[in-house]
């Protein structure tokens, strides 16, 4: 199928935009309504806007009619408690599906390995019109963390690590790129995650915020960048072997988050 895509992200499936300078009030993220939906970790999810306006996180193929990710409805008492994330989310004029708050616990590198995934964020898209990607706004200051891509699962020669504090803004093509987040805080990340159709209107939010398709990655030790990808090895493979024994096999690592 042939969609409209992003220049921007052809070569390395992400970019990187200038960081958000201003002050949000917390309130904007810690009073919103939040129901549990697991996606890369131990998750809740907050939601702006949903298939319908219902606090909910589910895939919009998943309902009656079922359609793709566009045309987000928005959640009146979400948004009125939220105005400017729900600002930052409409900024751009691109259309918008699914909107909602990531709040993320602890995470280490390793469990941030064994949890990167692909999202499912096509499903039923139209051909010939817009591919939907997804923007990630760190809403807290987490200057340990970090943001995991790889264009293969498996092999961390691949790997880009892009750092998280707040104010940190990412476009990424997450049903290209596998990703998760290594959360090193102590307290919950928080983090703004939009889809938005790719065309003419993302472009140029890219460009007005200086996007960038290639960053150095966060510096980890070796020890633990080695001692990761063996438990990522031994935990994909112990999975394989469950579902083995019980005569199933592990489809894919797609993820509806």
């Amino acid at each position: 199928m042939a969609y409209i895509k992003s220049a921007a992200l052809e070569e390395t499936g992400y970019v990187v935009l200038d960081r958000y300078g201003k002050q949000i009030d917390p309130k904007e993220w810690m009073d919103l309504e939040y129901v549990d939906w697991k996606s890369s970790g131990d998750t809740r999810f907050a939601p702006l806007a949903s298939a319908k306006g219902e606090i909910e996180c589910n895939g919009f193929w998943n309902h009656k009619p079922p359609r793709t990710d566009k045309d987000g409805v928005w959640i009146d008492a979400q948004t009125a408690i939220a105005p400017t994330l729900t600002e930052r989310a409409l900024e751009p004029g691109a259309n918008v599906g699914r909107c909602r708050i990531i709040e993320l616990q602890p995470t280490t590198y390793a469990e941030c390995l064994y949890n990167l995934h692909q999202d499912d964020n096509n499903r039923l898209n139209p051909d010939g019109t817009g591919w939907v990607v997804r923007s990630f706004f760190n809403l807290t200051d987490d200057k340990d963390s970090f943001f995991v891509l790889r264009e293969n699962r498996t092999d961390p020669s691949e790997e880009t690590r892009i750092a998280l504090p707040a104010g940190a803004q990412l476009v990424i093509d997450t049903q290209r790129l596998w990703h998760a987040a290594t959360h090193l805080g102590t307290e919950p990340r928080y983090c703004l995650i939009t889809s938005w159709e790719s065309g003419p209107e993302l472009d140029a939010y890219i460009a007005k915020y200086n996007g960038v398709g290639t960053v150095d990655s966060v510096e980890v030790d070796q020890e633990i960048l080695d001692a990761g990808q063996a438990e990522q090895t031994r935990r994909i493979a112990a999975r394989a072997a469950a579902l083995a024994a019980r005569g199933q096999r592990e489809v894919n690592a797609m993820s509806e988050a």
